[in-house]
């Protein structure tokens, strides 16, 4: 039963930091590799808005996502943009951009970091001891993922960057702005990374390095599951969360990583396009 819940926890995890790198690429298909710093920045602002600002604890997570959704806004506007449809130089400039928002933090912010859990509490769930933070998280990503089916279903603007994502050039002869999707969708996925950060931040230190980690996740999952597969997505989370947990139980939690990278390894060789990806396969394409 431990292994279940804890399982579902951490599937949950994998889903909320990959849904929004999932989301960018589906709709304007830019593989967003500054998602983990965009993740971080979130938890660094929060810290900031709670402890030197001194503002309330729901304002600082309020501003912080804003701000993040601000941010990935204005780097497709002023950068993505130049670089759409060159492949190598999108993956160079989004890493790039990457590398200076968590360097440059790692320069601002010396020492340790943590926000505080919402529920300080533990509670008993079939017999397992589990932290009220941990099922907040369970929370967060099922309303998350609820939000962004029925924004993307009945929503104009929704519906929109589904219509790109399905036929960008179809879309555009009905009179639908490829870019104006592109900066919604970079938008609205930082400020998923964003609340993705200040759900799971709380379980430990706002580190740098954390953000290299989510933006290994966030790939893998996409992966695994099949690059811009809202499917996928889920799909590959839960065989991430699992494998891990299961390989922490039975083999030892100092292997989780190696599943992480086994499984894109794997999943690269027998399924390049993912489990629900879309991608052409090698036979198709010679």
């Amino acid at each position: 039963m431990s292994t279940l819940i804890y399982g579902i926890v951490n599937s949950l995890i994998f889903l909320l930091i990959a849904v929004g790198f999932t989301l960018v690429y589906g709709v304007s298909r830019l593989p967003n590799f500054a998602h983990g710093a965009l993740y971080i920045l979130t938890g660094f602002m929060t810290w900031v808005f709670l402890n030197t600002l001194g503002l309330p604890y729901a304002l600082s997570i309020v501003l912080s996502i804003i701000i993040t959704a601000l941010v990935g806004a204005v780097i497709y506007r002023f950068i993505f943009i130049r670089v759409r449809g060159m492949e190598a130089s999108e993956i160079i400039a989004s890493f790039a951009i990457g590398l200076a928002i968590m360097e440059g933090l790692r320069r601002g912010f010396a020492g340790q970091f943590a926000i505080p859990e919402f529920i300080d509490e533990m509670v008993v769930i079939f017999g397992v001891p589990i932290h009220m933070q941990r099922l907040i998280i369970i929370g967060v990503a099922l309303v998350v993922v609820a939000f962004l089916w029925i924004f993307t279903h009945y929503t104009k603007i929704g519906l929109a960057l589904r219509a790109i994502a399905q036929h960008e050039r179809a879309a555009m002869m009905l009179g639908i702005d490829s870019d104006l999707t592109a900066i919604v969708s970079l938008a609205l996925g930082s400020a998923v990374a964003g609340v993705a950060a200040v759900a799971i931040l709380p379980l430990g230190l706002i580190t740098v390095d954390t953000g290299y980690n989510v933006l290994t996740y966030a790939i893998a999952v996409s992966i695994v599951g099949g690059l811009g597969s809202w499917t996928g997505a889920v799909i590959g989370a839960f065989v991430l969360g699992f494998g891990q947990i299961l390989t922490a139980r039975f083999i030892g939690p100092q292997w989780q990583m190696v599943v992480v990278f086994g499984a894109i390894i794997v999943v690269l060789l027998v399924r390049p396009s993912g489990l629900f990806g879309k991608q052409k396969e090698l036979e198709e394409r010679v």
